[in-house]
C-alpha cells in the first residue's frame, strides 16, 4: 500500500509545482502520471494567443524570428505568445461559374452573360492548400487577435482578408504595414500596428478588381471561343491582356503597311564630328547635290559657337516598371526575371517593397538616410564624399504627395553575398539611391556652326563642366565616350572635311521590346518620353506594376505574342483575334486605363466598388449581346494560323549586320554593342568583334557588310599605322581577327598625285606625320596638331609643265614645298 500513496504523494506535489512555476502563455503542459513526456497541441491551449498570418513561408520565418516565435509546427511557428502562420500566395479564389448555376459549366452562347448577384470565394482544390487551411482555421478559432502580415499592398490584403473570411474568424484584426524584411522594420512595424479597418478600401479595390477580371475574363473568353474559335481552340481576352495585345498588333500593323519616303542628306566630318546642312534634309536629289559638289572644294571652318550652361539631375530612383525597363535594356531580363529577382532581393532583406508605382520617398525616410549609406561598405568610395557633410534633399527625391502606401525601391544597408544577376539588379538600385544625393551634373549645351563654301552646316551636342552624379555610374573598364559629348572648337579655326550626300528614307516605329511595351503599359498607349509627365499619367495606366510582367508571359503562354531576339511579335493567331475583336472597348488601352483609374479612386475612396462591378455587368451585357449577333465567324485557331502565317510574322528578318551569322561560330547572330559589333554567343565564350574604330579610323556598317559577304572591304584612306597613314583594305586572318593589307602598288596608274601617295611620303616640314591629299591640295596628316604644311594642286601642275609625271619628281616638287 505504501507505493501508491508514495506515488500519490509526489504527483501532487509536482502538480503544485507546475502552478507555483511561471508558464508561456503560449501554451500549458497537459501532465502525465506515467512521467511519460509533456504534449503541446494547439487544441490544448488554456489560454488564447496572437495569431500572425504572412503571405510565404520565408516571410512567416523572419517574422517569427523577430517575435521569438522559434517553436517550428506543422504549417506555423510558435512561441512568446504568438503563433505566426503562412499562406502560399492565393489559397482562395473567386468561385467558378458552375459553382453558382450547375448549367454554368456548359460553354454555351445561350448560357451567356454569366451575372452572379454576388460574388463568393471558396479555398483552392490542393491537397496542400487545403491542409495549410485547416491549420490556419484551427490557429484562428483559438486567437485573441490575428495580425495581417500579408505583403503591404492590394493583392497581400486580399489574399488574406479571403483566408479569414472563409475561416469564418470574427474577432478582432491588426495589419502590419511594413517596406522591408529587416529586424527593425519589423520591430517598428510591430510597435506601430495599424486597425484592419483602415486598409478596408484597399481590399474593396482589390476585390472589385479581380470581379472585374471574373465577369470580362469569363463572358469573353467563352464568348469569343464558342463564336470564333476554330478547332479546339480557346480564345482567352482579359481585361488588361486583350488591350495588351492589341498594342502589340497595331505597332506591328502600322510597321507593315508602312511606306517609306526617300530623302537626302548632306553631312560632312570634321574633326571626327558629324556636323549637318543647317537647313535639314532635302526631299529633291538635284537640290542638294549642287551644295555637294560645292562644299568639296573649300576647308571646313568654325563660324560660331554657342554655349549655355545647364544642370542636368541624376537619374530618378527605381519604381518597378522602371527597374523592368532598365534591366531589360541593359541585361536582357525579362520583365518576370526582373520581378523575381528583386522579389528575392526584397526577402533577403536587401532591398525595400518592390512593387511599387513611385520614383520618389517620403520625408521621414530622409534622417534614416545617412544610416544606410553608412552601412553600404562596398560601396565606400561613392558614399564616403557625402557621409562628410549634410545630406542632400531635393524635392526631386522626397515627396510626401507622391507616396501613397509604398516609396521607391531603394537598399535597406544591409548586404549580402548575391547570385551574378541578382548583384546586377542590386547595384543598378543601390547606385540610383546613392546618386540623387550627389551634387546636379553641371554641363555646357552646345551649339557649333561651321561652313564650307559659304554652305552653313550644324551640329550640338554637350560638354561636361561638372561631373556631379556622373561619378556613381563612371566605369573605368569602359574606353567609349558618350556620344553627344564634342570636342573644344575654336571659331575661326579651319580645315578638310569629309563631305557625304546620302538618300535616305524615312523609318516606321520600332516593333515593341519587353521595354518599350512596359513602358507602354504604364501610360495606356500614350508615347511619353519625359519623366515627369509619364509620373502623371501613372494613374490612367494599364495593369499594376505587380502584375504586368505576368500580363506579359500571360500572352507568350497562350501563343498570342512571340519573342524574336529582344522584339515583341503578335503571332498570326493573336493578329487574327485583334481583327475579330470589333468592340473598341475590350481592346482600348485608353478604356482599361479609365478602369485602372476608377480602381485606384476606389483605394482612396471616392468611388464605390459596388458603381465599378455596375458598369462592368453592363459592359459585359452589352458585348455578349453584339458578338452573338455578328453574322461572320472567323475560325480562328493556332494550327492553322501558324502552317499558313508563321513565316511572314516570324521570319521578318532583321536588315544589316545584325541579320549575320558570326563567322567565327558560325551559329549566333551578331549584335550591336555601344563600341563593337559582336556575337550575340559572346556570354558563352565565342569571343568575334568588330570595332567601330581600327587604327584610329571609323569602319561604316556597310564595310563590314562586304567584309562579312566578300572576304574584303574595299581599299579605305586614313588608317593610322607605326609607318603613319596609309590606305589599304581589311581582312580576316585565320583567327577572324582584322587585319590591315596595305594598297597594292604594282599597277600604273595615270595620275601624278596617286603616284606621289602610294607610298607615304613624311611631311617635309614636321617630318611627323605624312603627306595626304585633300580635295584641292597636299598636307600633312598632323593638321590637328598645328602643322600647316600645304601644297596645291595647281602648284604641282606648274612645276611638272610637260615633264612626265613620276612619284619621284612629284615628292621632289612637294620637297620644295616647305
Amino acid at each position: 500500500m505504501r507505493l501508491p500513496l508514495l506515488r500519490q504523494k509526489i504527483t501532487s506535489n509536482i502538480a503544485w509545482l507546475l502552478k507555483m512555476l511561471p508558464v508561456h502563455n503560449s501554451c500549458r503542459f497537459i501532465f502525465n502520471t506515467n512521467f511519460k513526456s509533456p504534449n503541446l497541441h494547439p487544441q490544448n491551449y488554456k489560454e488564447k494567443m496572437k495569431v500572425c498570418i504572412a503571405e510565404k513561408p520565408s516571410v512567416a520565418r523572419e517574422i517569427a524570428s523577430v517575435l521569438g516565435a522559434n517553436t517550428k509546427r506543422d504549417g506555423y511557428y510558435e512561441g512568446n505568445g504568438y503563433a505566426v502562420t503562412y499562406t502560399f500566395g492565393h489559397l482562395c479564389t473567386l468561385k467558378e461559374p458552375n459553382d453558382y448555376k450547375a448549367y454554368w459549366k456548359s460553354w454555351d452562347l445561350n448560357n451567356l452573360p454569366m451575372l452572379p448577384d454576388k460574388f463568393e470565394t471558396k479555398v483552392v482544390e490542393n491537397s496542400g492548400i487545403q491542409k495549410q487551411f485547416k491549420i490556419i482555421k484551427g490557429l484562428f478559432d483559438q486567437a485573441t487577435l490575428v495580425i495581417n502580415c500579408g505583403d503591404a499592398g492590394q493583392e497581400g490584403e486580399l489574399i488574406q482578408r479571403w483566408v479569414m473570411n472563409e475561416a469564418n474568424y470574427k474577432g478582432e484584426v491588426q495589419r502590419l504595414w511594413i517596406s522591408s524584411l529587416t529586424t527593425e522594420a519589423i520591430r517598428e512595424g510591430f510597435d506601430n500596428l495599424k486597425p484592419s479597418a483602415n486598409y478596408d478600401n484597399l481590399y474593396y479595390a482589390g476585390f472589385s478588381r479581380a470581379i472585374g477580371d471574373w465577369l470580362l475574363g469569363m463572358n469573353a473568353t467563352r464568348l469569343y471561343t464558342v463564336k470564333h474559335g476554330g478547332y479546339k481552340q480557346v480564345l482567352s481576352i482579359g481585361r488588361v491582356q486583350t488591350p495588351t495585345l492589341a498594342m502589340v498588333v497595331d505597332r506591328f500593323t502600322a510597321i507593315e503597311n508602312f511606306k517609306p519616303q526617300p530623302y537626302w542628306e548632306l553631312q560632312t566630318l570634321y574633326r571626327e564630328t558629324l556636323f549637318s546642312y543647317e537647313e535639314g534634309r532635302f526631299l529633291k536629289k538635284e537640290d542638294g547635290e549642287l551644295l555637294a559638289n560645292k562644299v568639296q572644294e573649300s576647308d571646313f571652318e568654325i563660324i560660331s559657337i554657342e554655349r549655355k550652361n545647364g544642370n542636368e539631375f541624376a537619374p530618378k530612383l527605381f519604381d518597378l516598371t522602371g527597374l523592368q525597363v532598365y534591366c531589360n535594356t541593359k541585361f536582357g531580363f525579362s520583365a518576370d526575371e526582373t520581378l523575381k529577382i528583386v522579389q528575392t532581393l526584397y526577402e533577403q532583406k536587401v532591398v525595400t517593397y518592390p512593387r511599387v508605382d513611385t520614383t520618389f520617398l517620403p520625408n521621414d525616410i530622409y534622417p534614416k538616410v545617412a544610416g544606410i549609406l553608412q552601412n553600404l561598405t562596398n560601396y565606400a568610395t561613392l558614399t564616403e564624399p557625402l557621409l562628410g557633410k549634410k545630406i542632400k534633399k531635393s524635392t526631386k527625391v522626397f515627396n510626401d504627395k507622391k507616396v501613397t502606401d509604398h516609396h521607391a525601391i531603394i537598399p535597406t544597408g544591409i548586404q549580402s553575398n548575391l547570385q551574378y544577376n541578382q548583384q546586377q539588379v542590386y547595384d543598378i538600385i543601390t547606385k540610383r539611391f546613392i546618386a540623387v544625393f550627389y551634387d546636379d551634373c553641371l554641363v555646357a549645351n552646345t551649339t557649333v556652326i561651321g561652313k564650307a563654301a559659304d554652305v552653313a552646316f550644324k551640329t550640338t551636342g554637350k560638354e561636361i563642366l561638372k561631373k556631379g552624379w556622373r561619378i556613381v555610374f563612371e566605369d573605368p573598364n569602359t574606353k567609349e565616350k558618350e556620344a553627344d559629348i564634342l570636342p573644344s572648337f575654336v571659331k575661326g579655326e579651319k580645315g578638310p572635311h569629309q563631305p557625304s550626300f546620302l538618300e535616305k528614307e524615312t523609318k516606321p516605329p520600332n516593333q515593341f521590346t519587353e521595354a518599350t511595351l512596359l513602358r507602354a503599359m504604364e501610360t495606356a498607349g500614350k508615347q511619353v518620353d519625359d519623366e515627369d509627365l509619364r509620373e502623371l499619367m501613372k494613374e490612367n495606366g494599364i495593369g499594376r506594376p505587380s502584375t504586368r510582367a505576368n500580363i506579359i508571359e500571360t500572352l507568350f503562354k497562350r501563343q498570342y505574342i512571340v519573342r524574336n531576339k529582344k522584339q515583341v511579335l503578335p503571332t498570326p493567331t493573336g493578329i487574327q483575334l485583334i481583327d475579330t475583336i470589333q468592340n473598341e472597348m475590350v481592346k482600348s488601352a485608353e478604356l482599361t486605363g479609365s478602369w485602372e483609374k476608377q480602381l485606384k479612386d476606389i483605394e482612396k475612396g471616392t468611388f464605390t466598388a459596388a458603381a465599378f462591378i455596375n458598369n462592368m455587368k453592363r459592359m459585359v451585357d452589352a458585348l455578349v449581346y453584339e458578338v452573338r449577333s455578328e453574322a461572320k465567324r472567323a475560325n480562328i485557331s493556332h494550327e492553322g494560323s501558324f502552317q499558313k502565317q508563321v513565316p511572314t510574322v516570324v521570319k521578318k528578318k532583321a536588315t544589316g549586320i545584325t541579320a549575320e551569322t558570326c563567322p567565327k561560330c558560325k551559329k549566333a547572330t551578331l549584335i550591336k554593342g555601344k563600341s563593337a559589333y559582336g556575337c550575340a554567343d559572346y556570354k558563352i565564350g565565342c569571343n568575334f568583334v568588330l570595332p567601330f574604330t581600327f587604327a584610329e579610323k571609323k569602319i561604316s556598317e556597310n564595310q563590314y557588310l562586304r567584309l562579312l559577304q566578300k572576304g574584303s572591304t574595299v581599299n579605305l584612306k586614313d588608317f593610322k599605322t607605326d609607318a603613319g597613314t596609309v590606305e589599304g583594305l581589311l581582312r580576316f586572318d585565320e583567327n577572324f581577327k582584322l587585319k590591315l593589307e596595305a594598297k597594292k602598288t604594282a599597277a600604273p596608274t595615270p595620275s601624278a598625285e596617286k603616284k606621289a601617295t602610294s607610298n607615304p611620303l613624311a611631311c617635309p616640314k614636321c617630318q611627323k606625320g605624312t603627306v595626304i591629299k585633300g580635295n584641292t591640295a597636299y598636307g600633312c596628316s598632323a593638321y590637328k596638331y598645328g602643322c600647316d604644311f600645304k601644297v596645291t594642286f595647281d602648284v604641282v601642275r606648274a612645276k611638272l609643265k610637260d615633264q612626265k609625271p613620276t612619284k619621284e619628281l612629284v615628292h621632289s616638287i612637294l620637297k620644295e614645298g616647305i
